[in-house]
């Protein structure tokens, strides 16, 4: 197998050997994290290089869905000016799918396709593995290499052997309540350190909702929050991305009738984003009442 590789950045190609393969598109989703700085702080611990003989560490993020995992790695990596690129791990991902994939073109000829982990190791950038735990072993296993000191994959496929960029940054997300398949000791060992990130505080959830949703109204907000932290003490999974849907939802029932009172378009974006089990964290009216006049509010002022 060989190792020579050139890039052609312009036309989204590289050479690989014999082969060429068409590079992945970079991820170019904006992100601002406004959580834990402890957690990015983790994660730029993690990728940073000691010396040019050091090698980065493979990090993975764990928490429960919508508390911003994605988010984090996504927004550290373009602090760092990384170029980015997200993977999706699935169920029915297979080892090629992780690497390089043939198509058959319109003339009945095999090209081949560098999945976006192979973009990000040839071109020096990240590759944020989206919730990895939903993949089984055997696609972790072609990943083995790349995961320690050797810092490379082969695709049996197209019969080449692929060394990652120096530069070459990995994270994998993972929802410690949604596990498919559980990783085997050697793929966890190479997956250290592990960070943690939890639901944030009322305040930090009001800031994230009030940066995605600038519209929303104070009271809305603030009823919105409430509900959200009175969730987190009985530990639902109710995060901070299903209130940010919440609130949009809300505040465009209010935009179409305005006799709709805040109370009432939040509760029933609260149903329909949620369910009517959701609905037994909503305040009551007295409480509602009471909350209007409460000076213990959350910092509802602009980011």
């Amino acid at each position: 197998m060989s190792s020579n590789i050139h890039v052609d950045k312009e036309k989204d190609l590289a050479k690989i050997g014999n082969i060429t393969v068409r590079l992945a598109k970079e991820y170019e989703v904006p992100a601002h994290w406004m959580g834990n700085d402890l957690a990015s702080h983790q994660l730029r611990a993690a990728w940073l290089r000691m010396s040019d003989e050091d090698l980065p560490m493979n990090p993975r993020l764990v928490g429960k869905p919508g508390v911003g995992k994605t988010t984090l790695a996504v927004a550290v990596a373009k602090e760092l000016k990384y170029p980015v690129y997200l993977m999706q791990g699935t169920s029915d991902t297979r080892p090629d799918d992780l690497i390089i994939t043939p198509v058959i073109t319109e003339g009945k000829q095999i090209s081949y396709v560098a999945s976006p982990l192979v973009t990000a190791m040839l071109l020096g950038g990240v590759c944020i593995l989206d919730e990895g735990n939903r993949m089984s072993e055997k696609s972790w296993a072609s990943l083995a290499s790349l995961l320690d000191h050797r810092r490379y994959v082969d695709s049996v496929i197209a019969g080449v052997r692929i060394h990652a960029h120096p530069e070459f940054r990995f994270v994998t997300t993972m929802n410690d309540d949604s596990s498919v398949y559980d990783l085997p000791e050697y793929i966890q060992s190479r997956l250290n350190p592990q960070i943690f990130l939890d639901f944030a505080d009322v305040e930090t959830e009001a800031r994230i909702i009030r940066y995605t949703v600038p519209y929303i109204e104070d009271n809305l907000l603030l009823i919105l929050v409430n509900f959200l932290s009175l969730s987190h003490k009985y530990e639902e999974t109710y995060s901070v991305r299903d209130g940010i849907q919440i609130a949009k939802y809300a505040q465009r029932l209010r935009s179409l009738d305005s006799n709709l009172t805040l109370p009432r378009a939040l509760k029933s974006s609260v149903f329909a984003i949620l369910g009517e089990d959701a609905l037994k964290y909503f305040p009551t009216d007295e409480q509602l009442q009471n909350e209007q006049h409460s000076s213990a509010r959350p910092n509802l002022r602009p980011v």
